[in-house]
């Protein structure tokens, strides 16, 4: 989370980070922006994203992560909640020395911004009855985001000290959110699509200096998806990118990824989050697009691996 205004340490917040898979055809993101604003009224709630896919805590996960060195100091709201109901843990985890709490289900969502951020301080389970809305038996517990997420992160940012929203809890058994790491495979670099924004561009699970080892700078590669071969190039800009070829280019999170010009990778190539794509360096005269007989790489399929790359929650 970046420098700014923020009292922290149980002086309270004035900020409120919300990012949930609740999307806007129902009440619910109004009803939790009405909650905060019953308890804290002096508090803003910067909407980051209501539009991960319903129950998708990876890619809840990696939003977070994305969005979080630029979130305001203050609590983050995060709430992708498939377990919601069960004995699954609600946590505050504080970070940056009490500069931010993120709140929100222990399921692995908060775990990539947290480790990005350098680790947790204080982690508490919200467990606490004060701070929650008066129970009201006639309602079924669907809705933590309401009951306990919302009223939580408005009390801290009030002031109420972490230790007061339930127990302490060791950091290190937080869960951590499980990231998939790039291989190599004789001459090929095996990726996967992390993330496909709304253009269609497809980030990956590369570093740009793995393309670096791969072949020397302006060298030609070539992308496989599936039974798609292209030729690909190295490119600062999207509109670098010849016509007929993919650009492999370091996004704005610094990873890489794919790109044509004006279209959508994603629906150019046939990929889809969590396919494999391979990436190799392209034979002279090769073409741009592979006949039906090019070697199949099956989508979906995760790269060779040492067995999960944690993003754990704790220091």
């Amino acid at each position: 989370m970046t420098p700014g205004a923020a009292t922290g340490r149980d002086g309270g917040y004035d900020t409120i980070s919300f990012l949930s898979d609740y999307g806007h055809a129902d009440e619910f993101v109004g009803v939790v922006h009405s909650v905060i604003a019953a308890i804290a009224p002096h508090v803003r709630v910067v909407d980051v994203t209501h539009g991960v896919a319903a129950c998708d805590v990876r890619s809840g996960g990696l939003a977070l992560a994305r969005a979080a060195q630029y979130l305001l100091p203050g609590v983050v709201l995060a709430v992708v909640d498939p377990g919601v109901g069960t004995d699954r843990r609600a946590v505050a985890v504080e970070v940056g020395d009490g500069a931010s709490v993120l709140v929100g289900p222990d399921n692995g969502l908060l775990a990539p911004a947290v480790a990005l951020v350098g680790g947790a301080g204080r982690a508490v389970e919200l467990a606490g009855g004060d701070y929650r809305l008066e129970a009201q038996p006639e309602l079924g517990s669907t809705f933590d985001g309401r009951d306990v997420f919302a009223p939580a992160a408005a009390h801290l940012c009030c002031g109420m000290p972490l230790s007061a929203l339930g127990p302490p809890i060791d950091p290190a058994t937080l869960m951590p959110g499980m990231l998939p790491l790039s291989s190599r495979e004789g001459d090929d670099l095996v990726a996967e699509v992390l993330w496909i924004d709304r253009f269609g561009n497809c980030q990956l699970n590369l570093d740009p200096a793995e393309l670096d080892d791969l072949a020397p700078a302006g060298a030609p590669l070539q992308v496989t998806a599936g039974e798609d071969l292209r030729t690909a190039e190295r490119v600062r800009a999207y509109a670098e990118v010849s016509p007929g070829r993919v650009g492999l280019i370091t996004d704005s999170s610094g990873l890489v990824s794919l790109a044509v010009p004006r279209r959508s990778a994603a629906d150019d190539l046939g990929l889809h989050e969590g396919a494999e794509v391979r990436i190799g360096a392209a034979d002279a005269g090769g073409s741009d697009r592979a006949p039906a007989t090019a070697t199949r790489v099956g989508l979906g399929r995760r790269p060779a691996a040492p067995a999960g790359h944690d993003i754990g929650g704790g220091p």
